[in-house]
């Protein structure tokens, strides 16, 4: 397979994330680092040995031999960044949620179709080996009819006024927070997992702290705990702190679902939990190799991943043998493995969420705040 040379635009938590594990990816190499300044860039260059770095992300977008690019800024630079480079000729890895509302989304669909290149927001949570074997059960007919999807996605990491993160203010993230970083993940997987379409939603949510002490200097996603008094500034809060939400699947399915960044001691619980009219299925990120099958008239099961025992379907997306972890790193690492399959070869299937998965997802966002607005059921 050929070379493909990527860059890599934002430096924060998930710069780390893509940057590890896309060099996982053995016919991918990162040209080059963009960052909010070169003094950044260069810091996280170094980090990573890569050579080149540059606080103007425009300037990677006129070089020819990159190819692809990871758009891992704030949301509200997510839709201008993959414009310009998608226009540019390169491929776009975008970070979810995609943008900050339905409109921008619509727009990276018309120049993703317009220009061809292949394009990705970063579900990356589907592509755990156990969920794609929930998936191949669902479509086996193993539950038999999907009737009842329920869940969570439940963090502390927002607990106390003192934690802060560039997603609490509504111009850098957009108006949801807590439903557009997590409940987004959420509400993809369910639907990518029963192939059922989310119809009609009803959501209610909560903003706990009504102000944030915001560091007088920059910190890093998930840290910035330990600071002094005098190291803040007091600022108003005007995204959610928690999200509840009652929803519709297809022609018949119901469920709901919460999402917290402020529920202690979860530090990255994301449930799915799917009953069918023949058993239920229950899997949990922070246990990602277990998956826990429920059965009305005999014993209930718990299988622990093993590729060899998996449907065919979903062993490819493990690529470790049975007792051998595959967690977080590994699922970001499966999108890439076949994202830069397709940069590589054009021929190559699309089996990765596209801009277009990314569109109906900032779509139901508009709905879940709809909803709250109105404190009333919406359809999709």
């Amino acid at each position: 397979m050929r070379k493909v040379r990527t860059a890599i635009i934002g430096t924060g938590f998930m710069g780390k994330v893509h940057s590890e594990q896309v060099r996982r990816v053995g016919h991918v190499e990162i040209a080059a680092v963009a960052s909010i300044d070169e003094p950044t860039a260069r810091a996280f260059a170094d980090s990573i040995s890569v050579e080149r770095a540059t606080g103007d992300y425009r300037t990677l977008l006129e070089d020819k031999s990159i190819d692809a690019v990871h758009v891992l800024t704030p949301n509200a630079l997510h839709a201008p960044v993959s414009i310009a480079a998608m226009e540019a000729g390169k491929a776009v890895i975008c970070e979810k949620p995609l943008c900050l509302s339905e409109d921008e989304a619509r727009q990276m669909v018309t120049v993703a179709k317009k220009t061809g290149v292949p394009n990705c927001v970063q579900h990356n949570l589907r592509y755990y080996p156990v969920v794609q074997h929930i998936r191949q059960m669902i479509a086996a007919g193993e539950l038999g009819e999907i009737l009842i999807v329920q869940g969570t996605y439940s963090q502390d990491w927002l607990l106390y006024d003192t934690d802060y993160n560039w997603r609490v203010e509504r111009a850098s993230n957009g108006a949801l927070r807590a439903v557009g970083d997590i409940g987004s993940h959420w509400m993809d997987m369910i639907q990518h997992i029963t192939g059922l379409k989310i119809t009609a939603l009803c959501a209610d949510l909560a903003t706990f702290h009504a102000s944030r002490k915001r560091p007088k200097f920059a910190v890093e996603t998930f840290t910035g705990k330990t600071l002094s008094p005098e190291d803040y500034d007091n600022i108003p809060i005007d995204t959610e702190d928690f999200g509840a939400v009652l929803l519709r699947l297809g022609d018949r399915a119901r469920g709901c679902y919460t999402v917290s960044q402020m529920s202690a001691g979860c530090k990255n619980r994301f449930q799915i939990e799917v009953f069918g009219s023949k058993c239920g299925v229950m899997w949990n990120q922070e246990r990602p190799d277990e998956l826990w099958i429920g059965n009305r008239n005999t014993p209930n099961q718990i299988i622990i991943k093993d590729p060899s025992l998996l449907h065919k379907a979903a062993a490819g997306f493990a690529d470790l043998p049975g007792g051998h972890s595959e967690g977080y790193d590994d699922c970001h690492k499966q999108v890439f493995k076949r994202f830069y399959a397709k940069v590589a070869d054009p021929s190559a299937p699309v089996d990765y969420p596209t801009f277009e998965e990314g569109l109906w997802g900032m779509h139901l966002l508009g709905k879940v705040a709809e909803s709250a607005e109105k404190r009333a059921w919406v359809d999709c």
